[in-house]
């Protein structure tokens, strides 16, 4: 099946499609902007480059990929955005394209669940099977990792990790960094547990998430300091409890330092 362009949208020439792309009525797409295959393109929709999209995504209408980015520092350099496969992208998202402060690119990954509003703004680096819920909000420089989910109308600060297999409650204001397989709410958000109920759904076994639990306590509920609990965190991880792995490793990466 060929490229289908309805006659409405303007697509400038030196934009490349892959195979059975669909691009709605009224949408644009600017130069340098490339389009895998199996992707659709909905009514509405406007597509800057420098850009990638890969294959089988789909975006609804009135979204805006590519933009400039919201930083006043941003001077014209081609910075890009990068999106992986089989996302979708519900209707008036705005993904913005990076800066040269940083790496240069923001970047999607694969299998996303991105719901109506959110914004990713510039150097945003999202993992893969994350669920953004209406209004999820992301600063610039933001990191997301695998399975994380935010619930409608988070807000994540500038600068800010949001650790694998994360979740936060509706309203959440995320000012410093979430530890990996955390729960966290409030304005501040602050931790509430282990997102255990998403772990047993993503086949982690009951002793995995006994070692989780026990982890979050060392962090949280122990009395130690936080440099102490880091430590006793890692020497479990390096005793054999791979989970733990990841917690270990986000704990010892400075940020801005973990929600208490």
């Amino acid at each position: 099946m060929a490229v289908s362009i309805h006659p409405t949208a303007l697509v400038d020439p030196q934009a490349q499609f892959g195979e059975n792309v669909t691009v709605g009525a009224y949408t644009i797409i600017g130069a340098e902007v490339e389009i895998g295959d199996g992707t659709w393109i909905g009514p509405h929709v406007v597509i800057n480059g420098p850009t990638r999209i890969g294959r089988d995504n789909r975006i609804f209408q009135f979204s805006s990929l590519g933009e400039m980015p919201q930083d006043k520092k941003y001077a014209n350099e081609p910075t890009r955005l990068e999106i992986g496969d089989r996302n979708t992208i519900r209707e008036f998202c705005t993904f913005n394209r990076g800066t040269v402060q940083d790496a240069g690119v923001t970047r999607l990954g694969n299998d996303n669940w991105i719901m109506a509003y959110v914004h990713i703004a510039h150097d945003c680096q999202v993992g893969n099977h994350t669920i953004f819920a209406n209004n999820a909000q992301l600063a610039g420089h933001v990191h997301v990792g695998d399975w994380a989910i935010l619930g409608g109308y988070t807000g994540v600060h500038q600068f800010v990790r949001v650790g694998a297999h994360c979740i936060t409650g509706v309203g959440s204001v995320v000012l410093q960094d979430i530890p990996p397989y955390v729960m966290a709410a409030g304005n501040p958000a602050a931790p509430h547990g282990i997102n255990s109920e998403g772990l047993r759904r993503r086949g982690f076994a009951p002793e995995t998430i006994a070692s989780i639990r026990r982890a979050y306590k060392t962090l949280y509920r122990s009395g130690l300091k936080l440099d102490e609990a880091v430590v006793a965190i890692a020497a479990e991880a390096q005793a054999g409890v791979a989970a733990l792995a990841p917690l270990a490793e986000f704990l010892a990466t400075p940020g801005r330092g973990i929600i208490r």
